[in-house]
Order: structure tokens, then C-alpha cells, then sequence
């Protein structure tokens, strides 16, 4: 028996790159939650806050001040105002008409929070209730799967090459993916945030890649992975 939430499990299932899923699919569960607003956010790419930040910042984006984040970022759960705070709490915490009621929900990826989706309503609209938690909930499992999907389809397939075969015999799966992203040109952070992993674990795996290798740069790295496009062009 198909439920209401069947389609939109069938559509997070298709779609093609984050881009839409913050686009498109975003926009499709801000209208099924009936949202002011909505969107979805890692935590590897938020701003830092601290005692400096403006004031809605902090509302926003840090634990002492936002419960409801707070909540989320603790448990790994979703929730909204209402099921932490007495009713009308959170609306003298954050001043935004368009933010009078909000609920989140937890983006997931091998035991470990690593960002959110988020949506609110009006103060005058209906707040969230236990349906509207429930199916957030189940929402969040889909996105977290396809989001890991995608974050691995982006690494490119690398055998083929004989200069390749042979690195691949050295290093491990991850780091194969991590070597990829280094010849794409991307940074540590970059490569942390693709591969849903730490910039200090991309500096250490990469430390064991040189180790590997016996080799000592970036650049040198590229080469023994990447066959000269220079020199196909001859």
C-alpha cells in the first residue's frame, strides 16, 4: 500500500546530484510540510560562531543559544520547538516572523551527525506536530542514503590505466578516492567534504599514501595516478 511519503522516498531515490537535492527536493518537502522556509546544510560548511558573531547567528547556528539545535546535534534525533520548549518559548527566542515555529531533522553518515534539514513556518501557521516528526524522520533516512550515494559516485573509476593497477595495489579503497580528488585539484577541506571525513583525516591519510608511494608532494602523486594528457595530444 502506497503512502503519502512513497513518491517523495521514490524521488529522493532519483535524484541526480546534491544540487537538486538541495533545489528541487528541498523545495518538493517544504511544500509537503507546508514550510516558510526550508533547507539542508552540513555541518562541515557552516560559519564559525563565536562571541563576536551577530545576534542571529548565534540564534541560529550556536548550541547555547539554539536548543533546538542543540537537541539535534545531541541526539541525532529531529525535533521541533514544541517538543522541547513550553509553547510559545521559541518564538522569544528567535524574533523572525518566518521562523515562529521550526523543526530539524539529522543527516547521517557512518554513526556520525554530519549536517541537517531544516524547515519553519510562520508564527500565525499551525506549529509542527508528532506526524509532521515522524515523517521528517523517515525523510532523513532516504536523504542520508542517497546523499552517501552520491558523494561516492562522484569518485571517478580509475582502473584501466597501468599506471593506475599498480598504485591501486598499494593503496586502499579510500585512499584510491583521495588520491582522485587530489588530481581533480581539490583541497584537503574539499576532499574532507566530499568524502564526508575531517581535513586533519585527509592530511593524515595522505601522509600514509606519500608513505606508500615513496613519494613526497601532491604533484607526484597526480602522476602516478593520472596518465599525461600532454603527451596524448603529440
Amino acid at each position: 500500500m502506497e503512502t503519502l511519503l512513497q513518491p517523495l522516498f521514490q524521488a529522493i531515490a532519483q535524484t541526480q546530484d546534491e544540487a537538486e537535492l538541495r533545489g528541487a527536493m528541498m523545495a518538493k518537502l517544504g511544500e509537503y510540510f507546508a514550510a516558510t522556509r526550508w533547507g539542508l546544510s552540513f555541518l562541515d560548511q557552516l560559519p564559525t560562531v563565536d562571541e563576536n558573531s551577530p545576534l542571529m547567528m548565534k540564534l541560529a547556528l550556536s548550541l547555547d543559544y539554539n536548543p533546538v539545535l542543540r537537541y539535534l546535534v545531541q541526539r541525532h534525533a529531529a525535533v521541533h520547538e514544541e517538543m522541547i520548549l513550553p509553547r510559545g518559548v521559541w518564538q522569544s527566542i528567535c524574533p523572525r516572523a518566518d521562523h515562529g515555529h521550526v523543526m530539524t531533522g539529522p543527516i547521517v553518515n557512518q554513526g556520525q551527525l554530519v549536517g541537517g534539514i531544516a524547515f519553519t513556518r510562520h508564527r500565525d501557521a499551525p506549529a509542527f506536530n508528532a506526524d509532521d516528526l515522524a515523517d521528517l524522520s523517515a525523510l532523513c533516512l532516504h536523504l542520508s542514503t542517497r546523499l552517501a550515494e552520491l558523494r561516492s559516485k562522484s569518485v571517478s573509476e580509475l582502473a584501466g590505466s597501468d599506471g593506475i593497477a599498480s598504485v591501486k595495489e598499494r593503496l586502499t579503497p579510500r585512499e584510491m578516492q583521495i588520491a582522485e580528488l587530489v588530481a581533480q585539484g581539490l583541497t584537503n577541506a574539499q576532499i574532507g567534504a566530499a568524502l564526508w571525513i575531517t581535513e586533519h583525516t585527509v592530511k593524515q591519510a595522505l601522509k600514509r599514501m606519500f608513505r606508500k608511494l615513496e613519494i613526497s608532494s601532491r604533484a607526484e602523486l597526480v602522476a602516478r595516478i593520472v596518465p599525461s594528457r600532454n603527451a596524448a595530444t603529440l
